[in-house]
């Protein structure tokens, strides 16, 4: 079986690309989860990695999951109900467990239609941009199921509760510039256009410290579920370890000496 995730690495970029064209992209396969898993591993301990862009390859993002499995109850959908449980929890779900959880910052470059699990696994990324062809869609109750994969949880903290219940409840699909306008997406550019806006967005991301990036996306990723209180002493542990770092003492140096700094990631 051929992999699910391509990846593309320039310099500290790593560009990941679904594919699998012929069901566009679909997410049911067990061995799926377990790249993205794999991934995110690999990710968390390469420190020469500043930023992810996830993309997909073909005339869509991610079209959620197979429902030619569903009709014939077939990879995570197969067996009985327990074991239907079993296949989201050790399945589908490890993915917003790793790859929401990940310090590196993670872009998505939606090429086509986001739907279901597709537009969820974007919702996982910390920034999204949309070619104009794209499509989205949190289209659960359509098929009669629910958003198993952390939909419930993602969207809201997006679009706002009353958005995503207007997605999540009717199962409508949404263009990109509504999207855009909802927040949805930051940037909404040609078909043509969209991995070169993508790279240009992790290029400026990773010309700043390695260690700058990670602290910042772990404080913004607790600081979604903590007191303020909390978030602040965190911030200053975080920093105190920042200001210790060589990279920001060459910051200083470069910025005071006007000149282009040389991080090395230490």
């Amino acid at each position: 079986m051929k992999p699910f995730l391509i990846l593309e690495r320039e310099d500290a970029i790593l560009t990941v690309r679904m594919d699998s064209p012929e069901t566009r992209n679909a997410l049911s396969d067990p061995s799926q989860m377990q790249e993205f898993v794999d991934l995110c591993a690999n990710v968390r301990t390469d420190r020469s990695i500043k930023v992810v862009v996830l993309t997909g390859n073909g005339p869509a993002f991610c079209a959620g999951g197979n429902v030619k499995d569903m009709r014939e109850r077939g990879g995570i959908f197969a067996g009985s109900p327990y074991e239907v449980r079993e296949s989201y929890r050790n399945g589908i779900q490890r993915i917003p467990l790793c790859l929401y959880d990940l310090d590196v910052p993670v872009i998505a470059a939606m090429n086509g239609p986001a739907i279901g699990a597709g537009l969820d696994l974007a919702c996982m990324c910390d920034v999204r941009i949309a070619a104009d062809t794209a499509k989205f869609a949190e289209s659960f109750v359509k098929l009669g199921i629910v958003p198993g994969d952390g939909g419930a949880w993602l969207l809201p903290r997006i679009v706002g509760m009353p958005r995503a219940s207007l997605m999540a409840l009717t199962g409508d699909t949404i263009d990109a510039q509504t999207a855009l306008a909802w927040g949805l997406v930051t940037e909404v550019v040609p078909a043509a256009e969209l991995e070169t806006a993508a790279l240009g967005i992790a290029r400026r991301m990773a010309a700043n410290p390695a260690h700058g990036l990670r602290l910042t996306k772990r404080l913004l990723r607790e600081g979604q579920h903590m007191r303020l209180d909390s978030l602040l002493e965190m911030s200053a542990a975080y920093q105190a370890l920042a200001h210790h770092t060589e990279d920001h003492m060459e910051a200083v140096a470069a910025f005071v000496e006007k000149r282009e700094p040389k991080f090395t990631g230490r």
